[in-house]
């Protein structure tokens, strides 16, 4: 009897090489990369917009406290005392509530009011905000 010779088998292991592997980690960097800035942008966009708000009702409020109490608010904490807010709003960009600069006025705004006090109020942020506008001057 002679004995045949099997061909040898060969069991080719499904799987990927060092240099596949290395291409789709290198693709993902780069779309990691672009993405990042991309999602910082958008949250700076979005407290830029909350503070916008939080600076329309703020002196809104002001405007309404003088015009209802026939003076200025002499601090924040009136308008809250008065019920004109429940509490003073966060500025997003500093993330507290006690960076608010309050510009005061000495002369009165109007016939009806009798006494002067806050009549705006501004960002106390360091830096400026996408259009190149000091966020102290908002």
């Amino acid at each position: 009897m002679g004995s045949k010779s099997h061909p040898a088998r060969r069991h080719h292991q499904r799987g990927f090489t060092l240099i596949e592997l290395l291409i789709v980690i290198s693709m993902i960097l780069i779309l990691v990369s672009t993405a990042i800035p991309m999602y910082q942008q958008s949250i700076l966009n979005a407290r830029e917009a909350v503070l916008r708000q939080n600076l329309f009702t703020l002196r809104s409020v002001i405007d309404q406290y003088s015009e209802d109490k026939e003076k200025a608010p002499q601090s924040l904490q009136d308008l809250i005392d008065a019920g004109y807010l429940k509490q003073i709003p966060v500025d997003p960009i500093t993330h507290s509530r006690e960076t608010w600069q309050t510009v005061q006025e000495d002369v009165l705004l109007s016939v009806d009011q009798n006494q002067p006090g806050i009549t705006d109020v501004h960002s106390g942020a360091q830096g400026s905000g996408a259009d190149g506008t000091p966020y102290s001057e908002w």
